[in-house]
């Protein structure tokens, strides 16, 4: 079978010059695509793995330690209005259902178990664990600091945050300039300040205790920008992030 070959420039984010240092165009070379199997696509140092196909003669997974199973939600195939979406259009979910959990992790001298039930709700982190096919249906397996917290609603101010989570409702995005001019949507900043809706327990110490988290509901915040997993609510837009990502109060 013959190779494809392609090559051309990779569109490049103008940057600010530096002394010794301009914005140029970068090329990538011709590469060979390799033979295309069923759980891989190969490109010369790229490799793209898809889900673990679990055998039917498996009738269980069993999570070891603080793992936990989580039954994915199904991708919503169309729009609300109907129209079918292409694969590249559907929203990865970042939600499923508990359905296995690990015997727990021991710190210090203590033995902590897993505080999540089977049969939960949870939301996880966006790009957190292994994703298994499992009779018939999509699962994943992650730590259970990976799951940011329970939500036994459709509405994600609603969630319950876990461990060192915060849930933070994001400011609205300014429409105008202090000069009073509109602004686009091009031109709007996504702010990093909002309001602080609910916390986790806090994280365990060397001793399996929990530590309190400094911040509480309704402060509002200051928080770094590319942190936490963002979520659209009916009443707004919503960011479940670490404690540490924090980075003041406001008053």
């Amino acid at each position: 079978m013959a190779a494809l070959q392609f090559s051309g420039p990779v569109a490049s984010r103008k940057l600010p010059s530096f002394e010794g240092f301009r914005p140029s165009t970068v090329r990538v070379p011709s590469v060979g695509l390799c033979s295309v199997g069923l759980n891989q696509r190969c490109f010369p140092g790229l490799v793209v793995k898809a889900a673990t196909v679990v055998a039917p003669k498996y009738t269980s997974i069993k999570p070891l330690g603080d793992r936990v199973l989580v039954k994915i939600k199904t991708v919503d195939e169309k729009t609300t209005g109907g129209i079918l979406l292409p694969s590249t259009a559907q929203t990865k979910p970042q939600g499923g259902e508990v359905v296995a959990v690990g015997e727990g992790k021991t710190i210090g001298k203590s033995k902590v178990g897993i505080s999540i039930q089977t049969g939960a709700q949870v939301v996880y982190s966006k790009y957190a664990g292994t994703e298994v096919e499992f009779n018939g249906s999509k699962h994943l397996i992650l730590k259970d600091d990976d799951i940011v917290g329970i939500l036994e609603t459709d509405e994600i101010k609603d969630l319950k945050p876990l461990n060192d989570r915060v849930l933070i409702k994001v400011a609205e995005v300014e429409e105008k300039t202090a000069g009073g001019l509109l602004l686009t949507e091009a031109a709007k900043e996504k702010p990093s300040i909002g309001t602080v809706i609910a916390v986790g327990p806090g994280p365990f110490d060397e001793e399996g205790n929990r530590k309190p988290l400094i911040v509480t509901p309704g402060e509002t915040v200051l928080y770094s920008k590319y942190a936490g997993n963002d979520f659209k609510g009916s009443d707004g837009e919503y960011i479940a992030l670490r404690a540490s990502d924090v980075m003041a109060v406001l008053s």
